[in-house]
């Protein structure tokens, strides 16, 4: 099956569920990514001197060695104007997430939850234009079965240093992937591949969390005990 990860910036995926997509991968899936931004925005390219467009360029690259550690069957990492997503008309932002649903047709299509887990806005806004798109397309699209959020539990924000986390309650939480070693281990190298964001990487502690099993909401769906497989009872057409 097809499974589309929809994030406004490179990391969004390592700092999240990062295993469970190497995990996917291992299992037969067809894992694909797609990045609104280039992230040059971030603040740590004050640390290199480097300008939002080279910080782009050098965090593109980065991406792109995740895409490999993981096995990805496909990224494409847009140029939308990182930090300056609320700036633009939200059509524009739709128009591309849909022709990368179109063009792949995934069954599954994960992005962030409505707190957006940082609660930073271009989380926000990523959020809302997935749903409008999938809630658009579902009736037409034979293959859109399900839209899931990336989040993290109580227990998981505990473990997290220096930044505050939204979490999502038990009653939210409607999936709970558990991964092995060889997973963890994919995840551990796709933050490595983060060279200029190891600073950030090491002080909130991310890596804390890499262990633990991972979950996610549904949209529209309810499991009081939370499945174990992003694809698992499917909603019918």
């Amino acid at each position: 099956m097809k499974v589309l990860f929809v994030y406004p910036h490179p990391d969004d995926e390592s700092f999240g569920p990062a295993p469970v997509m190497h995990k996917m991968v291992r299992e037969g899936h067809e894992v694909h990514l797609l990045t609104l931004t280039r992230g040059g925005a971030t603040k740590e390219r004050h640390k290199y001197n480097y300008s939002v467009k080279k910080m782009g360029s050098v965090r593109y690259k980065e991406v792109k060695n995740v895409a490999e550690v993981l096995g990805l069957t496909g990224v494409n990492i847009l140029d939308l104007p990182d930090s300056k997503l609320k700036e633009m008309n939200p059509l524009e932002i739709e128009n591309v997430v849909r022709e990368e649903i179109l063009k792949i047709e995934p069954y599954v299509v994960v992005t962030y939850p409505v707190h957006g887990v940082s609660g930073f806005q271009d989380h926000l806004v990523t959020h809302a234009v997935v749903k409008r798109v999938f809630e658009e397309m579902k009736q037409k699209k034979w293959f859109l079965r399900r839209l899931a959020f990336t989040t993290v539990d109580a227990k998981s924000v505990k473990l997290i240093k220096s930044i505050k986390l939204n979490h999502s309650t038990e009653d939210e939480i409607d999936c709970v992937v558990s991964v092995e070693q060889r997973d963890i281990d994919a995840g551990l190298q796709a933050l490595d591949c983060y060279k200029t964001y190891q600073d950030v990487i090491n002080r909130v502690g991310i890596k804390n969390v890499v262990t633990k099993p991972y979950s996610f909401e549904f949209y529209q769906e309810n499991f009081n005990t939370p499945v174990s497989d992003l694809f698992a009872e499917l909603p019918s057409e």
